[in-house]
């Protein structure tokens, strides 16, 4: 098919798109560290390294996200307008009601719904939501929730299964290598949003088998305990 990229071309464009993505985050977390520098915050010094750190990382997580939009919307052989349509309005759209029913915090919740409700009134202004009937509309919206909830946020360090092993460290002076697979297991294939699907059904969108009947079924019929000594001297 014409919309999609051979191998090498998907590598070029997640780079160039992950570049885009960092740049500007490493220019704010610059202008962060010259705020925080005169004002003597050493533990908010620290955290800035940390983000410096990850931010290639979580770049090319965005930039990959980034590129399974586009690339839908090259198979839809949109053009540019609605392209812009999809991208700056819709998308938008679906996120911000995704991250509304979320969040708990009140005020969190409160300053989303303002952003939700200027988001909105763009969508419904705009020439090309006018063009198409409600049927037409409804199917791009479960094609943007689709992608908002697979979005890779950048609160993800702090929640989940990272947050949790965050947690842990402390707690355990480290974590055995197996702990960490168990973990990322469990997070992408048993934790569940509230319409029942995972991290790794939404990403791949496709349905797995339970994880907890498949660990179940793998295991034969559990020993008996030991018997003490006492217990053993004592039936004899």
């Amino acid at each position: 098919m014409s919309g999609i990229l051979h191998p090498w071309q998907l590598a070029d464009s997640i780079r160039q798109t992950s570049k885009e993505v960092e740049e500007p985050l490493r220019a704010e977390l610059t202008a962060i560290e010259t705020l925080l520098e005169p004002n003597g915050l050493p533990k908010q010094k620290d955290t800035v390294d940390k983000v410096h750190k990850q931010l290639a990382g979580m770049a090319a997580l965005v930039a990959l996200w980034w590129q399974t939009v586009r690339q839908d919307l090259t198979q839809l052989a949109m053009t540019p307008r609605w392209t812009q349509w999809a991208e700056d309005v819709v998308l938008p759209l679906q996120y911000w009601q995704e991250q509304l029913r979320r969040t708990r915090h009140p005020g969190q919740k409160a300053q989303i719904a303002r952003v939700l409700r200027a988001v909105a009134e763009v969508f419904a202004r705009h020439p090309c939501t006018r063009q198409l009937t409600p049927e037409v509309l409804a199917g791009w919206k479960v094609w943007a929730a689709e992608h908002a909830k697979a979005c890779q946020r950048a609160s993800s360090a702090v929640e989940g299964r990272n947050g949790d092993l965050s947690q842990m460290q402390p707690n355990h002076r480290g974590l055995p290598m197996r702990r960490y697979q168990v973990w990322t297991a469990r997070h992408n294939f048993d934790c569940r949003a509230a319409d029942g699907t995972t991290p790794a059904s939404r990403f791949f969108r496709r349905s797995f088998p339970n994880l907890f009947e498949s660990v179940l079924s793998q295991i034969d019929e559990v020993p008996m305990p030991r018997q003490r000594r006492q217990a053993i001297a004592a039936s004899h």
